[in-house]
Parts: structure tokens; C-alpha cells; sequence
């Protein structure tokens, strides 16, 4: 066994047993949203995190924004408009259910998380008299100044405040465990799965667990390191941590949960792959920087235009809707806005040249209002995820000073490392878990929340569904029994020995985690990468699936933090293929997913195409875009009678 340098004292031989009502796997932002949810109903709570779960998940490290909160007291936007306005604005290519959650419920999680010690106001008054605080209130708003849908927060301060009030309820926390595998059953009519638990590693010791649970909860992050990766800088390959990499879709995959838009993805931005800057590290003038000035090397100012392209000349026209816009998100759009947004970070450098700009661009906070520049820089360069100490102290202690310095800014077609067309993320709305009015998958017992869903989104819709899917399964688990593992012995032993396999072959002629993931990142590259193709798709299932037979065998760790690394790529290997699947599955051309075929078919209806394995086999079905139902009020209501405030007729 390769544990000889190993810092821990090993425990591979040892076997940990948990039991509760409620397994919540990922202790991000959704997984404690939902271990609390289900913990306060009175059941049994076991939660399950990969890292150390005070900092844990994309959240961990904070956020400076809560997007989509209708229902926050200066909100002129109802959840029914905003959720529409999200599906109209993807051509039905969105999770109404999902999104519904985040946006009636949005605020009502915020406010809870203010209750357990999170910091949501400018109690204060540093930004006393800034044109997006609410004086009565002291909650600061951002982006669309008259809306107010989207609040700036301390989310920094989130996460601690989430585990101690997960220790006050008794919830059973597990840390630095890697869950691998979920446990199924078939239900006594043998016509459905069960979800009845799950099986893991201490990336630690390297110790055995086994979690017993009437309902489980999916709260792990969307995939990652599929079309990009560095071995030399892994850490910086993708924008969320190295430990959120998608383990939970391959898992559901394996037991046959439905998928859906996993066969979407979106050219690589908030990578860097050794490439480029860490995001947020240079100047910009979206999101977290939203709406700082753009100039270039002359000191010329780039205008800013509204959606409809007329130049705004004002600071303040840039913090409110256009003419005819009931209201907007972030960087003067939605998502994916149908109309035209030519925002100077937007503009191609072809077109900024013949208007005499020159090259380099900065991002320049010395002109605008001292508060705006103040809340962008100290308040949400700080709060914002990973930004804190690599970004704002760093630039601090290097003497950046944003009344008097400017910092250089990268743009399309102008950018330091552009990123090719083959170069892909599932960002932007993936694909992930398909879900009911439960959040509950098509395996019984098994909830989804945050990124595992499909079209996730933000800090709000983690903390909103999660919380969500702790209410539902915590009810669903009073009509369910515990499966001790004396049930699937036989598959909890398979799994055993699939997990430590590669400790014990000769690591000086094994291939390591760097290379699987070398080799599968170019595969997608050249197979699966902007534009798609029947042929072309094949082939990369084909060399996916040779890497399993041939290279798999042949991996090997040295340590059990090593043997998570390893396993981490097992996984990205297991979403590639559902990746091309997916891909496969869909035989038409659709804008909106980003989802290109040389070969496409315009016969085809638009609808959401969803995919399961079941044995060997994959299987699809095609979903109506508006399968959540018309009338997301009266839906939502039937679901969730019980809470208060919702109206049931």
C-alpha cells in the first residue's frame, strides 16, 4: 500500500457507520440551508462534507450579491414576473420550479440567515446617503436601483453563521469525507429505486463510512474540469474550488437518476486554466464591478448604452432601467438577454479601434461617487467568492488605491488568454438533477438542491432550494424505513474494493490523476466541443469509454487525499459521457443552450431532452418546456400548504 509519507495515521481498514432520517451530501451553502430545513422539522440530520464545512463549497468564501429576492421589502417585482421574465428570457431553456423557489422564497432565507448571525445590512452606516441604501431598512441594493430585486450582502459571513446553528440543532457534521457512491434499493413493488443511503472515504485517514438515511439530499456542485485543466495550475482551472467538481451527477447517474441540458455548455470565462487572471483581479464592468467606467490608454471614457443601444450619459442612467424596461439584472440584462447589450466589456476590439480607443483598457473608479466606488471596492471586491485575501488584500498591500489608481481590464477579442470555442463550461443555467415540485429526483427519496439541479444559479437559489428540499424530505422521510446496510452488503463491498484499488498498485508505473484528467479534458476538446456532430460524438464516447477499460486499471494515489483526487476524476470521466450523451440525445441546433450540430434537425420539436442509465443502456424522453406547469403560484401552493403565507385556493 503507497501510505508510507502519509501525515495521518491510516484507516483503511476501518469501517464508520452513520444513521439518520435525513442524509444531506455537500455542506455548501444548499446542503446547510437544507440539513437546518430538515433539522427544525425534528428529524434526525446527518451532513456530509468533502472539505472543512465552515468554508466550505463555492459559497464558502462569500458573495457579495443575493439576486432574485422579489420579495424583500423594496422589491417592485412579484416572484411570478421575475420567474417568467428568467424563462422568457432562455425561450423556456430555465427551471421554473427551481427558480420560482429562489424567487418567492429568496428572501425569507436571507432574513434567516440574518437570525443565525449573517450580515445583510449596513447596520453601520458606512454607506449612509448612497443612492442604492435604503434608509429605513439600511439594506443596500445593487444593479437596477429602482427594481431592487438584487441586494448586496457580507457573505463572508454566511457560512460560520450556517454551522453553528447546525451545531445547536444536533445535526451530525462530517468533514473531509468523499462521498462515492449512493445506495439504492428496489422498492417492495419492484417497480421504482430507492435512494437509501450512501457510502464514502475520510480523504484523510482514508477510513470506510456507510450512511443509512429514509431521505437523502443532493446538494453538491455542478461539474467542472471536463474541457479544462492545468496540470501545473489546478487550483485556478475552474472559477469555483478544486473540490467542487460534480461528484453528485455522476453518482445519480449510476443509479439511474434523470438529467437535464447536460448537453449545454458555454464557452470558457470564469476559467483560467493557467491562462488568465483569477476573476475579479482585474478590472471589468459587470457584476461584482457593475457599473464602473471603462477607459482606455488615452484616458478616453468607453459610454456606457442601454439594451437598446443608445448611449447613457449619466451615472445614474446606468442604475436604472431604459425607457419601456421594467427592470434588469445585473450588467443592464438578464442571464441571456434576446435584445442587444453593447456594454463596453462587450465590445470587440475591431469595433472600439475604428472608434479611436486604444489599447490598454482599465477599469476607472476614481471618477465615480465616492460611495459607488467605495461599495465596489472594499464591500464587494471582499465579499465576493475568493476575492477577500487574493484580490483585496492583495491589491492593497501592492498599493492600489481606487481614488487615485485605475486597473487593467480585459474584454472580448481583447482579452489576455481569449479562450477557444472547444474550450467549454457548464455555466450559465447547466444541465443537472431533473426535479418535481419535491425537488425530488425519479429515485425515490433521493431531493436535489442548488447546483445539482439543472439551470442552477446563485448564492439565493442555493440557499432557497436547499432549504426547500429539507422541508420536503424531511416530510417525505416520516413515510419511509431506514435500509441498514445488511440489505446491499454484496454492492457496499463492490464498492469497497473499486475505491481503495488504487493504493495498491505500483505507483512508479501507474498514471496519476493529472494525466486522466489531461487525457479526458482534450478528448472532450476534440470530440465534443462547439460545434457537435452524430460521427464526431461517437468517437469521443468511443475513446471515453476505452479509457475506462484501459487507463482506469491502471490509476494509482499514494495517500488517501490523492485516492479523492483520483476519484474526482473517475467522475468528470462518468459526466463527460453523460455530456456527449446528452449531446447525442438532442438532434437539433438550440441558441439558447449553446448547443450547436453540424448535422441538425429542424423537424424536431423544442423541448427539454432528459437522460437516464439504466443498465447499459441510456435512455431519453422529451420534456415540455413548461412541464413545471402555467400557473407557478397555484403550483407552488398545492406543494407547500403547510408554510405560512401561501395561499391555497
Amino acid at each position: 500500500m503507497n501510505l508510507m509519507k502519509w501525515h495521518y495515521k491510516s484507516e483503511v481498514d476501518q469501517t464508520y457507520y452513520y444513521e439518520s432520517d435525513v442524509l444531506v451530501l455537500g455542506g455548501g451553502i444548499a446542503g446547510c440551508m437544507a440539513a437546518i430545513a430538515a433539522a427544525e422539522k425534528g428529524c434526525k440530520v446527518t451532513i456530509v462534507e468533502k472539505a472543512g464545512i465552515k468554508r466550505s463549497g463555492a459559497g464558502g468564501s462569500g458573495c457579495d450579491h443575493w439576486e432574485n429576492a422579489a420579495t424583500n421589502p423594496g422589491s417592485t417585482v412579484t416572484p411570478e414576473e421575475l420567474t417568467h421574465a428568467m424563462l422568457d428570457d432562455n425561450d423556456g431553456y430555465n427551471n421554473a420550479i427551481s427558480h420560482y423557489i429562489e424567487a418567492r422564497e429568496g428572501w425569507d432565507r436571507l432574513s434567516e440567515i440574518e437570525k443565525i448571525g449573517g450580515k445583510i445590512r449596513d447596520d453601520v452606516d458606512q454607506f449612509k446617503g448612497a443612492a442604492f441604501r435604503d434608509e429605513a431598512t439600511k439594506l443596500l441594493y445593487a444593479y437596477d436601483y429602482e427594481s431592487k430585486i438584487t441586494l448586496r450582502i457580507w457573505g463572508t459571513t454566511f457560512k460560520p453563521a450556517m454551522v453553528k446553528r447546525l451545531k445547536e440543532l444536533g445535526v451530525t457534521i462530517v468533514e473531509h469525507t468523499m462521498i462515492t457512491a449512493l445506495r439504492s434499493q428496489h422498492s417492495e413493488q419492484g417497480n421504482k429505486t430507492l435512494c437509501t443511503g450512501a457510502i464514502g472515504i475520510q480523504t484523510r485517514t482514508g477510513a470506510f463510512q456507510v450512511f443509512s438515511a429514509k431521505s437523502v439530499i443532493m446538494a453538491m456542485s455542478r461539474p467542472a474540469r471536463i474541457w479544462l485543466f492545468s496540470a501545473a495550475y489546478p487550483g485556478i482551472c475552474e472559477f469555483r474550488p478544486m473540490s467542487c467538481i460534480g461528484d453528485g451527477h455522476a453518482m445519480g447517474w449510476r443509479i439511474g437518476a434523470e438529467f437535464n441540458m447536460m448537453e449545454k455548455s458555454v464557452r470558457a470565462q470564469f476559467s483560467s486554466s493557467g491562462r488568465s487572471f483569477p476573476p475579479y483581479s482585474t478590472g471589468n464592468n459587470h457584476n461584482t464591478w457593475y457599473p464602473a467606467s471603462i477607459i482606455d490608454a488615452s484616458g478616453q471614457e468607453v459610454p456606457y448604452q442601454d439594451r437598446d443601444g443608445n448611449i447613457l450619459k449619466t451615472f445614474d442612467e446606468r442604475v436604472r432601467p431604459s425607457a419601456d424596461q421594467a427592470y434588469f439584472l445585473k450588467g443592464g440584462n438578464i442571464e441571456q438577454a434576446k435584445y442587444k447589450y453593447d456594454g463596453p466589456e462587450t465590445m470587440p476590439y475591431e469595433i472600439l479601434s475604428k472608434k479611436g480607443y486604444k489599447l490598454p483598457f482599465y477599469a476607472d473608479l476614481t471618477e465615480m461617487p465616492q460611495l459607488e466606488r467605495d461599495v465596489i471596492w472594499g464591500m464587494m471586491v471582499g465579499e465576493e467568492g475568493k476575492t477577500k485575501i487574493p484580490v483585496l488584500e492583495n491589491h492593497r498591500r501592492a498599493g492600489f488605491d481606487p481614488k487615485k489608481h485605475v486597473l487593467q481590464c480585459y474584454g472580448v477579442g481583447w482579452q489576455s488568454a481569449a479562450f477557444l470555442p472547444q474550450e467549454r463550461q457548464l455555466f450559465g443555467l447547466p444541465g443537472g438533477f431533473m426535479n418535481d415540485w419535491h425537488l425530488e429526483t425519479n429515485i425515490e427519496g433521493l431531493y436535489a438542491a442548488g447546483d445539482a439541479l439543472f439551470a442552477s444559479n446563485c448564492y439565493g437559489h442555493a440557499a432557497a432550494t436547499g432549504s426547500y428540499a429539507g422541508r420536503h424530505a424531511a416530510d417525505g422521510a416520516k413515510n419511509r424505513k431506514l435500509y441498514p446496510p445488511e440489505r446491499d452488503v454484496d454492492k457496499i463491498s463492490e464498492e469497497r474494493e473499486r475505491l481503495y484499488a488504487p493504493l495498491y498498485r505500483a505507483y512508479d508505473q501507474g498514471m496519476s490523476w493529472k494525466e486522466l484528467n489531461h487525457g479526458i479534458s482534450k478528448t472532450m476538446q476534440l470530440y465534443c466541443g462547439e460545434i457537435k456532430e452524430e460521427s464526431l460524438l461517437k468517437a469521443g464516447l468511443a475513446v471515453l469509454k476505452d479509457y475506462e477499460s484501459t487507463c482506469l486499471p491502471m490509476a494509482v494515489a499514494s495517500n488517501p487525499h490523492e485516492l479523492m483526487r483520483l476519484l474526482e476524476v473517475y467522475n468528470i470521466l462518468t459526466v463527460s459521457q453523460m455530456v456527449i450523451e446528452a449531446s447525442l440525445a438532442r438532434k437539433k441546433s438550440c441558441e439558447k443552450l449553446e448547443f450547436f450540430r453540424s448535422d441538425s434537425d429542424e423537424t424536431v420539436r423544442e423541448a427539454f431532452v432528459v437522460i437516464r442509465k439504466e443498465g447499459n443502456q441510456v435512455l431519453h424522453r422529451n420534456v415540455p418546456l413548461n412541464y413545471a406547469g402555467d400557473d407557478l403560484k397555484k403550483q407552488y401552493a398545492h406543494y407547500n400548504e403547510t408554510i405560512k403565507g401561501v395561499e391555497t385556493n
